[in-house]
């Protein structure tokens, strides 16, 4: 005849470990300072119409993994915003557009993250606004000396360098854009407790 008491014993011992199984299965996780998140941004933006906070979906682009096993799964939801843009200018301004992490959601739960912005700065315009005034200068010399000798390429390179200018200010702007799916590289910069 079986020992009630050893039976009850063993479906204590049973419910404990079940217990204890799905516990650890949901302790907290905690992601290091200067741990690598690579998110895929989910639109695009541009530093033309992007305005400083304004909100970019995005999600996890690979597993976050802490001591091999995942804390944070590819395809978690990621809000982001615009940290710091800049539209391009015509002949000096390169435009930026950096954007950050505002949270990361676990399992229906959102956590806020502290991480590096991660985003691009544009051109710098100087070298080839050099290039398009100069060579408006040249040109415009060079058919000024032809038609009307001396003066008339100083009169051609005052003209040809003011259209230089025209030309480089018309064609200046060189806008930044993150199209969709762009992976973006953050590095965290506090610890994140998840769970």
């Amino acid at each position: 005849m079986p020992n009630p008491k050893s039976s009850n014993f063993k479906l204590l011992l049973a419910f404990a470990c079940v217990f204890l199984v799905s516990f650890a299965a949901h302790a907290a996780v905690t992601v290091p300072a200067k741990t690598a998140i690579l998110v895929n941004i989910d639109q695009s933006v541009s530093s033309k119409d992007a305005r400083t906070g304004q909100k970019v979906e995005g999600s996890i682009a690979q597993d976050v993994l802490i001591n091999g096993k995942v804390a944070v799964a590819k395809g978690s939801h990621v809000q982001l915003s615009v940290a710091s843009v800049q539209a391009s200018g015509r002949l000096s301004t390169p435009a930026k557009l950096f954007l950050k992490i505002d949270s990361i959601e676990v399992k229906g739960q959102k956590y806020t993250t502290a991480a590096n912005w991660a985003g691009k700065n544009g051109e710098n315009h100087n070298k080839r606004n050099v290039e398009a005034i100069g060579g408006g200068t040249g040109a415009g010399a060079l058919i000024g000396g032809l038609v009307g000798g001396g003066k008339g390429a100083l009169i051609g390179a005052a003209a040809g360098a003011g259209a230089g200018t025209a030309g480089a200010a018309a064609t200046g702007k060189k806008d930044v854009t993150l199209p969709a799916e762009t992976k973006l590289r953050f590095v965290t910069t506090k610890e994140l407790r998840i769970g």
